[in-house]
């Protein structure tokens, strides 16, 4: 048993930086899912828009998710650059998706014009939204080119944005039956693969460096440039941070490791998370305001699963500090964040409700007093 005062280590830049932004990411993927929602459904096209899962499709995630994670460890170099291009295509739609809501927000509020300039696959584009995509698109390029590891987060982020935002639970029955079957996804392929496969299979694809197909065409044109051009790439399935980040070194460990995190252990909470702000949303008469903390109204479920995301991510960590060991995430995230979610809507008999989700009557309801 390592003695208890290495937690200590969880106070270094890198795990705190490493905390705060994945709270942040699945409490903000939670708000974007919500907001992009109204959206949707005050355009009429929120079923064209989204993708609410039933039972078989949640049921289906953890099984496709293995094979996945299969197929990249018995082939990764094989389909690795393929996988790079594919990213980086979804990487500029997920920034895009990301930023234009907040450009679009700034141009309202100071009645900016923005006339339309052409025509792309069907669809007319602003200035505005053509600026955004170059920016998008220069920031995959650059990632792409550099490999950093702040570029690789930010397509990390917007990713799990994106993800969030388009795949929704309708209930918590469905929730807590995906949240499990990922429970006991993630325990076996860190603590029990390495048994059947030879080797610990999460942690190995989770380290391995995609080839980088713009070095690959570069080299084989003999253009200029390479040099500065990165051969491998970390794909952004997760986020990074140097150990030594802002000059803080965890003693045992090489300056130049990261820390890290993966994206499902930031998407899957978060969808939990925009689950139960959804339901805030609609208990309320007023839009959600994540500041709105009057006892007379209660403290909304958003608030307690968003403390039990964090009291499950740093228990996470903690226990990879003691054991010296890679931990199953979702072995920690699960029960603190479905946990109190369930318990505190059976105390104020609201469980049948959140378990069944909403009726369409209610739904046309709300609809109707938000227009």
């Amino acid at each position: 048993m390592e003695p208890l005062w290495k937690l200590a280590y969880l106070l270094e830049p890198a795990p705190v930086t490493l905390i705060l932004t994945a709270i942040a990411v699945t409490s903000g993927s939670a708000f974007r899912a919500l907001n992009y929602g109204k959206e949707m459904e005050k355009n009429r096209d929120f079923s064209e828009a989204s993708i609410t899962l039933d039972r078989s499709q949640a049921l289906m995630i953890p099984v496709m998710s293995s094979c996945s994670l299969l197929l990249m460890f018995y082939l990764f170099s094989s389909v690795s650059q393929l996988l790079t291009a594919f990213t980086a295509i979804a990487s500029v739609s997920s920034l895009y998706f990301c930023i234009s809501p907040y450009i679009a927000n700034i141009r309202s509020n100071f009645g900016l014009t923005d006339p339309y300039v052409s025509n792309c696959c069907s669809k007319a584009f602003t200035r505005i939204q053509a600026l955004i995509l170059f920016l998008c698109f220069g920031i995959v390029v650059s990632w792409l080119i550099s490999g950093h590891w702040i570029l690789n987060n930010m397509l990390g982020i917007s990713l799990c944005v994106a993800f969030v935002s388009h795949v929704r639970l309708p209930n918590i029955k469905i929730c807590a039956m995906l949240l499990v079957c990922l429970f006991v996804y993630d325990i076996f392929w860190v603590f029990y693969s390495e048994r059947f496969f030879g080797a610990n299979v999460m942690v190995s694809v989770a380290t391995q460096q995609a080839s980088n197909p713009v070095h690959t065409v570069v080299n084989s044109l003999s253009l200029p440039g390479l040099q500065l051009i990165t051969k491998k790439l970390e794909l952004p399935v997760k986020i990074v941070f140097p150990r030594n980040l802002l000059g803080g070194v965890v003693p045992g460990y090489n300056a130049v490791d990261f820390m890290m995190l993966g994206l499902g252990d930031m998407a899957i909470p978060s969808m939990l998370l925009a689950l139960v702000l959804s339901f805030d949303h609609r208990k309320s008469k007023d839009s959600v305001n994540p500041l709105d903390l009057q006892p007379s109204k209660g403290l909304k479920y958003i608030w307690y699963a968003v403390a039990g995301y964090s009291v499950g991510l740093v228990t996470a960590l903690a226990a990879g500090i003691l054991t010296h060991s890679p931990q199953p995430a979702l072995l920690y995230l699960v029960p603190s964040t479905l946990g109190p979610i369930i318990v505190v809507s059976w105390r104020k008999k609201e469980l049948a409700e959140l378990w069944e989700g909403p009726t369409p009557d209610k739904i046309e309801k709300t609809h109707a007093t938000e227009v």
